[in-house]
């Protein structure tokens, strides 16, 4: 006779600690069976098979099996798509209903309605619980029932209605996790990817850089950001419990937050954003798409040094500081020329924290096709912005250590001509 149990299927939530779907699974009837399935849909578009993201994963994976091996139960791991999961699973198991926590991206949204649709057909229920935000979907709304698509008054609106009870931990019922013996995780080799430098440690919140972080946030050579973005990826941390840490210690990165859940819900109501300008007519400019300029771009050889040493940074660690995503991003689209789709598909690649929404956001922020966006005539000037941010070149220096030399290229465009450019290539695209 089959085991009856239910199952908690872990996405992009990958901790024990405060989980609201796994939460609500153990207050169920049934015991609980953990899974987690290496989607090929999802690794099949890594081109590059030493993706820091994946090993993030696998080794997030480990440190929660241990986790669950001390109260007894286990990881089941499955490398295959969803629904044949879920077959082999019923063909073990009596399954009474599968729990998860909802994923806003377009590709899981679609993925999960196939699910729930085929477990309905075997008489299995599917309950999916908000976990990666404090507010989803329709959660805030102007007052004629509209979404918002402008920042402040949406952050307004999101401080207005957060509340202490929405940040209480979840209470777990550990008792009624399923007893197993001790599964494999499947390793990086069996997916076809190889190992990186990438180290999983559990994510803490610092209140030495959050108490500081408007102070010392602006400055790349400082490294005073959380590095927490690829934990809000994974969902290694709460949300709630972050959010709970910033409103007792620091209101501007309280800020960043909001502004990951208004990215969140454009994509939500607007899901075309995914491929097209938020603002249609910028759509319209005639990007140069220069490849070569694209690959100097890319590479780090701009021959402007906080641009070059912000995209050399990513491309050795999976990171690049905040402040100089958003020089990269305006110089590739307004001094370049070269649409922000390539940028953001770049990012995507290369981004350890990459997100559909924030980075999408962030990028047509960037080309000012965006929703709240800066306008199209704001043009960084990288020159002030390496004078303003890193004076003494000390991260230009660690990260384009032939700065200084011979060996550093010049420019491949002039500062004044190029926003010229840009100025009158938008201009006229937007009349």
């Amino acid at each position: 006779m089959k085991k009856k149990v239910s199952i908690f299927w872990f996405r992009r939530d990958l901790r024990l600690k405060d989980n609201v779907g796994l939460a609500n699974a153990l207050k169920g009837g049934s015991q609980v069976l953990p899974i987690f399935i290496f989607d090929p849909t999802i690794l099949n578009q890594l081109e590059d098979k030493t993706d820091r993201r994946v090993d993030y994963i696998q080794q997030a994976l480990h440190h929660l099996n241990q986790q669950l091996e001390k109260k007894g139960s286990s990881l089941k791991c499955f490398y295959t798509n969803p629904i044949q999961a879920f077959t082999q699973l019923l063909e073990q198991y009596e399954i009474d209903t599968v729990y998860c926590n909802i994923d806003y991206e377009p590709y899981a949204l679609k993925r999960d309605i196939e699910v729930q649709s085929f477990l309905g057909q075997q008489g299995v229920s599917f309950h999916s619980y908000k976990d990666q935000v404090i507010f989803e979907g329709s959660d805030i709304l102007k007052q004629d029932g509209k979404p918002y698509t402008v920042f402040t008054p949406y952050s307004r609106k999101w401080l207005e209605k957060v509340n202490e009870k929405m940040l209480l931990p979840q209470e777990m019922n550990w008792e009624r996790l399923v007893q197993i013996q001790a599964q494999k995780i499947i390793t990086l080799g069996e997916l076809g990817f190889n190992k990186t430098k990438i180290k999983f440690t559990v994510p803490e919140l610092d209140s030495s850089i959050i108490d500081s972080y408007e102070q010392n946030r602006d400055f790349p050579y400082l490294d005073q950001t959380t590095h927490l973005g690829i934990a809000f990826r994974f969902g290694t941390l709460s949300i709630r419990e972050a959010v709970a840490f910033a409103l007792d210690h620091n209101q501007t990165w309280l800020k960043e937050l909001i502004w990951r859940e208004f990215f969140m819900q454009i994509l939500y109501h607007f899901p075309q954003v995914e491929h097209q300008s938020f603002k249609p007519k910028y759509d319209h400019i005639p990007w140069l798409n220069n490849e070569a300029d694209f690959e100097l771009w890319c590479s780090g050889n701009t021959g402007y040094p906080l641009v070059d040493a912000g995209m050399r940074q990513l491309n050795q660690t999976g990171f690049m500081h905040n402040r100089v995503r958003m020089l990269v991003a305006s110089f590739l689209c307004k001094h370049l020329l070269i649409d922000w789709r390539w940028g953001e598909a770049y990012f995507a690649k290369k981004l350890d924290d990459y997100d559909l929404a924030s980075n999408n956001g962030n990028w047509q922020w960037a080309a000012g096709s965006g929703c709240d966006a800066a306008p199209y005539f704001r043009i960084f000037n990288p020159n002030i912005q390496l004078k303003k941010f890193d004076k003494e070149n000390l991260y230009v220096k660690k990260w384009v250590p032939e700065y200084g030399t011979d060996e550093y290229p010049s420019p491949i465009v002039n500062h004044e001509e190029a926003r010229k450019r840009a100025l009158a290539v938008y201009a006229g695209a937007l009349s």
